[in-house]
């Protein structure tokens, strides 16, 4: 009987571990995934710019400032656009995460952009992950089309 409870509470705090954002401060430097460098980065408005003619990127790299990180694993960030909406970011293969400390930092992301009609039901995913109201979730009704980048690497440049 102690093993079994024993096993248990070893086992959530194993997986409670897991749904948390990295630590770390995201200082000048620091990457996340593949080692990105800042040279040769477009801004995030140049992307957009580039978008509207051809709305897939398969090879990107952009420089722009994170506005939101995921709180529940740093799994996704929102970027900020001029005209104050936002870009969508996920890590490629979900194989790495940016810790919260990322938001507000400018950064250089590498990997895929493309203009995306997103869901309904992964509005309301992020929406629940960035911890909203029950009324906020359920104000989601419509798609939404923006611009999501799939990156490979992450490097903060300031």
């Amino acid at each position: 009987m102690y093993k079994l409870i024993f096993v248990s509470i070893a086992l959530l705090v194993t997986l409670g571990s897991y749904a948390q954002p990295p630590a770390g401060n995201a200082d000048k430097g620091d990457f996340y995934g593949v080692k990105v460098k800042a040279k040769g980065a477009i801004p995030l408005a140049e992307l957009v710019s580039q978008l509207e003619k051809e709305p897939s990127m398969p090879e990107a790299k952009i420089s722009a400032k994170i506005v939101d990180v995921c709180p529940n694993k740093g799994c996704w960030l929102k970027l900020e656009l001029p005209d104050g909406k936002q870009a969508t970011v996920k890590m490629k293969d979900y194989g790495f995460f940016v810790p919260l400390a990322a938001k507000g930092k400018t950064v250089v992301i590498e990997g895929q952009a493309a203009i995306k009609t997103v869901s309904v039901k992964e509005l309301r995913h992020f929406a629940e992950d960035a911890k909203k109201s029950q009324a906020e979730i359920d104000a989601i009704t419509q798609p939404k089309t923006e611009v999501n980048i799939l990156a490979k690497g992450i490097v903060v440049v300031d």
